[in-house]
C-alpha cells in the first residue's frame, strides 16, 4: 500500500534541500534559481515509531522494517501555474497524484537567496501556490459539469447525486476557497473521487534559520496562525540543518541535536505528521526473523489488514491473533501476555488498533 506526500512551494524556499534531507540523496539539484526541478524527485522514506525497536528487542528480531512514505519533490510553482505560466499544468499533473501536501514556505532572510517575489511573506506565497491550486481545480470542475448536468437530466442516479456536490465545489472554488473547506462525512468520498488538489490534506512547514530551530520566528508564527485557523498541522524546521544532519550517522546525529538544543529531526516531525494526516494506522507482525510495521486506514477490518500483507491472507481469513503494543511490552511479549490474560482472537468485524501485535490465521 502506497502513500504519497508532495512537496510544494514557490521556487528557492528550500524545497529540494529538504527533499536531500529526507531521502538521504543528492538526487534533488539545489540550486540558486528558479525551476533547477526539471521533472519531479521521488523518494521512498521510513516513518520514525521507536515502537517497533522496542518490539523487536523483545522478540530478539533479526531485522526491523518500519513502514515507508514516498515523497515527491515537485518544481516551484509561480503566479499564472495554472494558465501554464513557469513549468505551470505539468506539475499541477504531478501534484494530483498524491495523497497529501506538504506545503513548504521559506521564513528566513538570506540575501544569497533571491525570491521570486522579492521579499519574504510566507503568507503572500502561501495565497499565491492556494491560490494556482484553487483555479487548476476549479477549470477541472468547470470542464466536468455540464456533462454531470447532462448525465443527471437523463436519471443516470450516479450524476445526480454527484450534481449538487460538483455545484457546491463550482461555488467554492469560485470564491477562491480550497475544495477541503466544504468537504463533510456525508460528501467525503464523492469529493475525493473528483481527484481534486486543494480536497488534498496540508501539512505546513515554516523552513526558518538555523539559529531559530527551535523557537521559530516572526515569520513562521504568521504560519502557525494560518495553520491554526484552517485545523491543518505545521512543522518547524531548517532545511540547512536538516541537510547537514543527513549526512550523519546515528549515533552522529544525536549529539549533533543535542549541540542544538533539539530534542529530534525537523524531519521526524514531518515524516510522522504528514502519516497522521493520510489518517493512517500502523499495525505489526513480530517474529525471530523480523519485526515488520505495516500501514492501514484507519477504521480497517482485521481482514483488510490481513490483506495489506497479502491477499490470500484477507481472502481466506478465519482469525487474528492479537496484542496491543502497550501489553506485548508491559508483559515481555506474547508469552507474557497470554499469561496475563491479554492475548485476543479477532474476527472479521475487529477494527484495527493503532499500535496492534498481529499474527493472521487464515486457510486459502
Amino acid at each position: 500500500m502506497g502513500f504519497k506526500c508532495g512537496i510544494v512551494g514557490l521556487p528557492n524556499v528550500g524545497k529540494s534541500t529538504l527533499f536531500n534531507a529526507l531521502t538521504q540523496t543528492i538526487a534533488a539539484q539545489a540550486a540558486n534559481y528558479p525551476f533547477c526541478t526539471i521533472e519531479p524527485n521521488f523518494g521512498i522514506v521510513s516513518v520514525p515509531d521507536e515502537r517497533i525497536d522496542a518490539l523487536a528487542k523483545i522478540a530478539n528480531s533479526l531485522k526491523t522494517i518500519p513502514t515507508q512514505i514516498e515523497i515527491v519533490d515537485i518544481a516551484g510553482l509561480v503566479r499564472g501555474a495554472s494558465r501554464g505560466e513557469g513549468l505551470g499544468n505539468k506539475f499541477l499533473a504531478h501534484i494530483r497524484e498524491v495523497d497529501a501536501i506538504i506545503h513548504l514556505l521559506r521564513c528566513f532572510e538570506d540575501s544569497n537567496i533571491t525570491h521570486v517575489e522579492d521579499n519574504i511573506s510566507p503568507l503572500r506565497d502561501a495565497e499565491i501556490i492556494e491560490t494556482e491550486l484553487v483555479l487548476a481545480d476549479l477549470e477541472s470542475i468547470e470542464k466536468r459539469l455540464p456533462n454531470i448536468e447532462k448525465k443527471a437530466k437523463t436519471g443516470d442516479k450516479e450524476a445526480a447525486e454527484l450534481l449538487p456536490v460538483v455545484k457546491l465545489l463550482f461555488q467554492c472554488l469560485a470564491d477562491g476557497a480550497p475544495a477541503r473547506t466544504v468537504m463533510n462525512s456525508d460528501n467525503y468520498r464523492l469529493i475525493m473521487n473528483l481527484n481534486l488538489i486543494t480536497s488534498k490534506p496540508v501539512l505546513y512547514v515554516a523552513n526558518v534559520n538555523e539559529e531559530d530551530a527551535i523557537n521559530g520566528n516572526a515569520y513562521s508564527e504568521q504560519v502557525s496562525n494560518k495553520a491554526l485557523e484552517e485545523k491543518a498541522p505545521m512543522v518547524i524546521i531548517s532545511a540547512k540543518i536538516e541537510e547537514e544532519i543527513s549526512g550523519l550517522d546515528q549515533a552522529d546525529q544525536k549529539e549533533f541535536l543535542k549541540d542544538l538544543g533539539l530534542s529530534e529531526t525537523g524531519l521526524a516531525k514531518i515524516i510522522r505528521t504528514g502519516y497522521g494526516i493520510l489518517n493512517l494506522d500502523t499495525f505489526f507482525t513480530i517474529g525471530p526473523k523480523e519485526a515488520r510495521a505495516w500501514t492501514v486506514k484507519k477504521g480497517a477490518s482485521a481482514p483488510q489488514a490481513a490483506g495489506v500483507i497479502h491477499t490470500d491472507f484477507e481472502k481466506g481469513f478465519i482469525r487474528a491473533e492479537t496484542i496491543s503494543y502497550q501489553d506485548f511490552v508491559q508483559y515481555n511479549g506474547e508469552q507474557g501476555a497470554k499469561e496475563a490474560g491479554k492475548f485476543r482472537l479477532e474476527g472479521k468485524e475487529y477494527i484495527v488498533q493503532d499500535g496492534d501485535v498481529m499474527h493472521f490465521r487464515f486457510n486459502v
